[in-house]
């Protein structure tokens, strides 16, 4: 029996991607957690295989369109892919079904999400601020900024699936200031698929994908992302970012007010004991 909140949820998800371009991970992963209780690990496996899932089509038109910078995305999926796999090993290690991991994708979540939010806010005066300088610099100085970007990608979205979208987006407009924003997003959009392929292989052999789950998500997001796409020219950009960024800092508290309540009971609960 499928759900139809879950194809609803893929839906609505799908439609905020095709209108703005952010990632899915910054608004189905916490979905999945705080509305259907999902386990924080399986919640972010099943969401980067569907985000390679949804993010593929869009790399093979920005591709056919010659809208990717190759050079760019080599230098993060350099730095991104080893980062992905020592990462989710690190994770492995930890014991993936423990409390203490919950926190850490939860609170690692939280980071990002604010990340995430803050570069979709303050993305324009940041640009207006550093774009200048900016250009200046060599092109080994990009290279190197450019794989360490990947890095930092990396360890972010194999633990808590988002990341590669605005914040890819926010940083590449830093390091290539004379690229077209469309390139912008199809480097990005290129990029994310084997890191998201990568990162939610490794959590597919950790056990964290559920794949009936992520079927229904993908019968409704396709079509949202198609619905998106075609909106987004009418509707206000400045209108759309802040109105996302503002969802994002709302779901980044409500999980940090989750996991503070979580962490107070436990010590509670330990100083009981004693």
């Amino acid at each position: 029996m499928i759900d139809p909140l879950y194809v609803a949820s893929g839906f609505g998800v799908g439609l905020l991607v095709g209108m703005t371009g952010v990632g899915g991970g910054s608004l189905m992963t916490p979905l999945l957690i705080l509305l259907f209780g999902v386990h924080p690990s399986t919640a972010v496996g099943t969401d980067l295989l569907y985000a390679a899932a949804t993010k593929t089509g869009g790399s093979v038109v920005h591709g056919w369109s010659r809208s990717v910078h190759w050079p760019a995305v080599l230098r993060l999926a350099c730095g991104s892919i080893p980062a992905s796999a020592v990462t989710l090993l690190v994770l492995w290690k930890l014991d993936l079904r423990s409390d203490s991991e919950r926190s850490l994708v939860n609170l690692v979540l939280c980071f990002a999400l604010l990340l995430t939010a803050t570069s979709l806010i303050f993305r324009k005066s940041i640009m207006e601020r550093y774009r200048g300088r900016l250009e200046q610099v060599d092109e080994r100085t990009t290279a190197i900024a450019t794989v360490v970007t990947g890095i930092v990608l990396g360890v972010l979205v194999s633990i808590s699936s988002v990341g590669a979208g605005a914040v890819g987006v926010t940083v590449l407009l830093l390091l290539y200031p004379r690229l077209p924003m469309a390139t912008i997003v199809g480097s990005d959009i290129a990029h994310a698929v084997p890191l998201t392929l990568v990162a939610g292989i490794g959590h597919w052999a950790l056990g964290d994908v559920d794949w009936a789950l992520m079927g229904v998500l993908l019968m409704g997001s396709l079509p949202g992302i198609i619905i998106g796409s075609y909106s987004a020219t009418r509707v206000p950009e400045t209108v759309l970012r802040l109105t996302l960024a503002s969802v994002l800092f709302v779901v980044a508290g409500k999980i940090m007010f989750a996991e503070l309540n979580l962490s107070s009971a436990f010590v509670t609960a330990l100083a009981w004991t004693h």
